[in-house]
């Protein structure tokens, strides 16, 4: 028995320490309140949360299109440095130099996957996006939610930036208040669709996350076929 079980092999002579089962669930609740702690400091808060606390119970009262342009320019400026895009001309000499500022649509791409499209126009301005929606008002001042399933939706960015020149990368920008912001004609107010710009289009069903997940989420590329 000794030639055939022991001799010449390797012997644990005492047994390995274990965690148990409490110890396990204590971390796992440390686990759960560090993860909490982290949302918190981000401003991330789950669905039960927001529900209680009723964050996004929005006034309907205050679904005027003219009230969101501000954010929807901020957007605009958010495109501008997240794309990298070149400032306007004095003077566009043809089209050929239009498609020559167009930045690659390799690089945009993953980019903007990732962006936060709070402020951006689908067939209203974006005010809120949820995992399976976009909430929008319209230029006729109505609020609508726009489900991502089986939806396609179109959406542009600017061609050129529309930051200021003396704009500096490294403070906020903050944009100036909308022109006749007291009128309620919405026909007279700038949005991205009122200049140059590029077109893109979204397919709700590969775009059903939230705003804060896609920011730290890894997109594989690969062919897709919508039907």
């Amino acid at each position: 028995m000794y030639n055939n079980r022991v001799k010449g092999r390797q012997i644990l002579l005492e047994n390995p320490a274990r965690e148990s089962k409490a110890k396990k669930e204590l971390d796992r609740k440390r686990e759960i309140r560090k993860k909490a702690r982290e949302r918190k400091k981000l401003g991330i808060i789950g669905k039960r949360e927001a529900k209680e606390k009723g964050v996004w119970k929005f006034d309907e009262s205050q679904a005027k299109f003219r009230l969101f342009l501000p954010l929807h320019q901020l957007w605009m400026g958010y495109m501008s440095e997240l794309l990298g895009l070149q400032r306007q001309p004095a003077q566009i000499s043809s089209t050929v130099a239009a498609a020559r500022a167009m930045p690659g649509a390799a690089g945009m791409h993953p980019k903007l996957l990732k962006a936060d499209f709070h402020g951006s126009i689908m067939t209203g301005i974006v005010i809120h996006e949820t995992e399976n929606a976009f909430k929008v008002v319209t230029k006729d001042d109505k609020l609508k939610v726009l489900p991502k399933q089986n939806s396609i939706f179109a959406f542009a960015v600017p061609l050129y930036s529309t930051l200021p020149s003396s704009h500096d990368i490294n403070t906020p920008f903050i944009p100036p208040p909308p022109q006749n912001a007291d009128s309620t004609s919405s026909a007279s107010m700038k949005t991205v669709l009122d200049a140059p710009n590029i077109q893109f289009e979204l397919y709700g069903n590969q775009f059903r996350f939230r705003a804060a997940e896609r920011a730290g989420r890894k997109f594989k590329h690969k062919e897709t076929i919508e039907l």
